[in-house]
């Protein structure tokens, strides 16, 4: 797993650690620029290009907070997997859910949920943040229904850095828009719900890559399965549902 500390003079390194030498990190979860290039990636990183992209800023706010909260470091999907390597991003996306779940602190970072007004510069109140919210593009990408429930704590962030509240004091609006129980907001066993249900809380959501609809659950069921890019969505949901039909005949 690499991880990635800001240094004192401003600049991203990668770090690489095995999984018995993990040391504490947050976590980023975030929607992808609608132009990936904008986003910072691995090798921009290693060449030191990062702060020339609009994904940048991502960047800054995670280091930030993650030191505010005394954590020296972070995780971001962009730049701490080499995606050009079809073995590292096999594994990352199997290892995923793990990563999410094994983090200190996750932050939303809601890049369509502004919290000051553009024309005044003031805070807007809260029920018009909350209606933005709601309807954050965050909430309907296949990738971020781990993001939320893996993790302990789940953190919220406006488009300013500014903290909305994490996922127990914001769990209604969070239920609302997701159907996820509260239950299993609130840490409850995924176990408790049957692989029909849990299927569900994704059917409204999207995935770039239309296999990744299945791929992005494979954590959740606690599955392993070939990704094979190219495949189509229904024969990676068809091998899901196989997949999560021989793991619960095996536990029975």
């Amino acid at each position: 797993m690499r991880l990635l500390e800001r240094k004192s003079d401003g600049t991203f390194v990668l770090h690489e650690f095995h999984d018995e030498n993990v040391p504490a990190y947050a976590i980023l979860s975030h929607t992808w620029a609608i132009d990936n290039k904008e986003e910072v990636s691995f090798h921009d990183v290693e060449a030191s290009l990062s702060n020339s992209k609009a994904g940048y800023k991502k960047l800054q706010f995670c280091a930030d907070q993650a030191a505010s909260d005394g954590l020296r470091y972070f995780w971001v999907d962009t730049c701490c997997i080499d995606k050009r390597n079809n073995t590292e991003l096999s594994k990352a996306i199997t290892s995923m859910f793990r990563w999410y779940q094994r983090a200190a602190r996750c932050y939303v970072y809601l890049s369509d949920v502004p919290t000051q007004n553009s024309n005044t510069g003031t805070r807007q109140p809260n029920h018009t943040w909350e209606l933005a919210f709601k309807k954050s593009r965050w909430f309907t990408r296949g990738w971020t229904l781990q993001e939320l429930i893996a993790p302990t704590v789940v953190e919220f962030f406006s488009a300013e850095g500014e903290r909305l509240g994490n996922k127990l004091t914001l769990e209604e609006i969070i239920h609302d828009a997701t159907r996820v129980p509260k239950k299993v907001l609130r840490g409850g066993a995924l176990s408790d719900f049957h692989s029909d249900e849990q299927m569900s809380w994704a059917a409204q959501r999207h995935t770039k890559e239309p296999e990744d609809e299945a791929y992005s659950m494979i954590g959740m069921f606690d599955i392993s399965m070939p990704l094979l890019y190219g495949e189509g969505r229904e024969k990676a949901l068809k091998r899901l549902h196989e997949e999560v039909s021989k793991s619960y005949k095996s536990k029975k």
